[in-house]
């Protein structure tokens, strides 16, 4: 049986101070997670003992020192009560999810993730000192992938695999997929980074892309990542990296980003996947396919024939009803194939029909109107301005979320799931005993990472807690405990019994 999947999102997110262009981004994403985390309270550090981003899941290591950062930015990189991790990440501000055991869930946390960034960067504009304040005063923030001025920043979706499984065919298998994925879940964006006659596109990151395999994440962006880094036991688990795919603000695109990823990766451990057809240039498809609004392109193979990006997602999604149908896939998984068939059927018959489902069509349908009503140029930098606006997290200021409150997007999730994951962790993955322990013990916790947490319980040596199983912790298993231990030294001591 193919292990269980569990997933999570890494997010990093554009930042902005109004009125000033020249505000440095790392003091402002500083800011906003100083603000966040600031609440007199002892703040755990993170726990960089055992990543290593220089391991190729290939099979060595890359030449070259690695340095854990420092902590030079005092509470720029805090661990919260619901599991995540929340820290500046070059010059963003970085929002890590934590572990969950299921699609739905991950985008609840997912979009909690947003919740805690307006709250944020709400606070954090009072840090601002008062010569630099605009008269709106606000430092705005916002959940997508470029700048549109050539810069890219990413967002991460990670998936636990059998550590058995030959990466080769890992890479094999998916190359076609996120080829093909993006009709689905892209995000959409003006522009192209090729000086092409492209005024608009179905994916924010696509255009970043230059090698199919490699371990880079911000230079030579490769389809496939190689990164070795499991956060569990390295002897069972793989931890899949997936660095090309779009940050949504849709709900549903995020569930069947996701979630399909989840039943590929699945059948191929089970090996029930027939090998999808192969591309003959898979960075070239990757941005041909974004390019093409119509999804009719077709993308040449190795054995010289040619097939549709709808055609490709079709071959995935047969055979994840079929490995469903066989009872092999979780109980998540009925729900998650009519989301994904919905989406498939909508963009072969016609992809502008999904209007308030898919957020490069909402994106565009919402610019298309800027263009009919005010004459504009699709390069017109009011609609650049739409474009970065539709992704802003606030509620009553961000286009997408203005949508949802007119009724023309459509949610998965509830507001009242979104505000209980703010602060509370997943309640079926080692997540739960991190953010319960970080919520209980917060002055006896001296640092955590995804697979440990380290006590100081004032002995002559710290005390590291191993969570290298992430499905290992969770309420079930340790809620009672924590609940009757009303100190870290009593917690360790039952453990240790």
């Amino acid at each position: 049986m193919a292990t269980h999947k569990y997933l999570g999102t890494e997010t990093e997110y554009g930042i902005s101070v109004v009125g000033r262009p020249d505000f440095n981004p790392v003091l402002a994403s500083s800011l906003v997670v100083n603000a966040y985390a600031a609440d007199g309270r002892h703040r755990a550090r993170w726990d960089y003992e055992e990543e290593n981003p220089l391991r190729d899941a290939r099979g060595f290591t890359q030449p070259g020192a690695h340095e854990p950062p420092e902590d030079d930015v005092g509470l720029a990189n805090t661990i919260l009560t619901n599991g995540a991790r929340f820290y500046v990440d070059h010059a963003h501000p970085e929002y890590s999810s934590p572990e969950c055991s299921n699609p739905y869930d991950a985008v609840v946390w997912d979009k909690a993730g947003e919740r805690i960034l307006e709250r944020a960067a709400a606070k954090a504009a009072q840090s601002i000192p008062d010569g630099d304040r605009t008269q709106a005063g606000r430092i705005v923030v916002s959940k997508n992938n470029t700048d549109g001025k050539g810069a890219a920043y990413g967002m991460h979706e990670n998936y636990i695999v059998d550590r058995g499984l030959p990466f080769g065919e890992l890479t094999r298998q998916l190359i076609p997929f996120f080829v093909s994925r993006q009709i689905l879940v892209g995000s959409g964006r003006i522009g192209n980074e090729f000086e092409l006659a492209v005024p608009y596109q179905i994916s924010q990151r696509a255009d970043f892309f230059e090698v199919e395999v490699g371990l880079e994440t911000t230079l030579k962006r490769p389809i496939i990542n190689t990164r070795d880094e499991p956060h569990a036991d390295p002897e069972r688990f793989r931890r899949l990296h997936v660095i090309l795919g779009d940050a949504n603000m849709s709900e549903i695109c995020t569930y069947v980003k996701l979630g399909s990823t989840s039943l590929v990766l699945s059948m191929i451990e089970d090996g029930v996947l027939p090998s999808a057809p192969q591309l003959a240039k898979p960075v070239q498809a990757l941005q041909q396919v974004s390019h093409d609004l119509s999804c009719t392109r077709t993308i040449p193979l190795t054995d010289d024939s040619q097939v549709t990006a709808v055609e490709l997602q079709w071959h995935f999604l047969e055979h994840a009803r079929k490995y469903t149908e066989e009872g092999h896939a979780p109980d998540w998984a009925p729900d998650l194939l009519a989301q994904w068939e919905h989406l498939l059927t909508g963009v072969e018959e016609d992809p502008l029909s999904l209007d308030g489902l898919i957020d490069w069509v909402s994106k565009y349908h919402l610019l298309q109107r800027y263009v009919d009503r005010d004459g504009l140029d699709w390069n017109d930098a009011k609609l650049k301005l739409i474009d970065y606006q539709y992704h802003d997290v606030r509620q009553d200021k961000g286009l997408y979320n203005r949508l949802v409150a007119g009724g023309r997007a459509k949610r998965l999730v509830t507001e009242e799931e979104v505000g209980h994951a703010i602060h509370s962790p997943p309640p079926d993955t080692r997540a739960y005993f991190r953010g319960r322990c970080l919520e209980k013990y917060r002055d006896q916790v001296a640092a955590a990472g995804w697979d440990s947490i380290i006590f100081d319980i004032g002995g002559e040596s710290l005390q590291r807690v191993p969570m290298m199983d992430p499905g290992r912790g969770g309420r079930e298993m340790t809620g009672d405990l924590i609940d009757r231990c009303s100190t870290a030294e009593e917690l360790l001591a039952n453990l240790q019994r």
